[in-house]
Parts: structure tokens; sequence; C-alpha cells
């Protein structure tokens, strides 16, 4: 199950930086992921000041 960011990002860049499959970038408004590139590892969850990672439902 791959995570999605909501639109609660601040894009505060601290998930992209923490991501080791390069599976978040930039989108506009907020940070967008790869679903293709995730790999459910929660890094960006684990990280993220507003809890704005989410597991996909």
């Amino acid at each position: 199950m791959a995570y999605t960011i909501t639109d609660d990002c601040t894009m505060c860049d601290v998930c992209r930086e923490e991501c080791p499959e390069g599976a978040i970038s930039a989108g506009d408004p907020k940070y967008i992921v790869d679903p293709d590139l995730c790999t459910d590892c929660a890094s960006c969850a684990e990280v993220c000041p507003v809890e704005a990672c989410v597991p996909v439902e």
C-alpha cells in the first residue's frame, strides 16, 4: 500500500528528503507521492510535522 500526501501539506521538504526511494516530488500546491516508487516504508509519515503523509486507503 502506497502513501499519499493530504492537503495539510506545507511543502516543508522534510518528507521528500527522507524518502529512500525518491518517490516524493513537488506538486502544486503540495508534494505528491509516485505510487510506483513508494515501498510503504512510512519514512515520510514518521517525519512529517503536520501528519500529511498517510497510507492510501
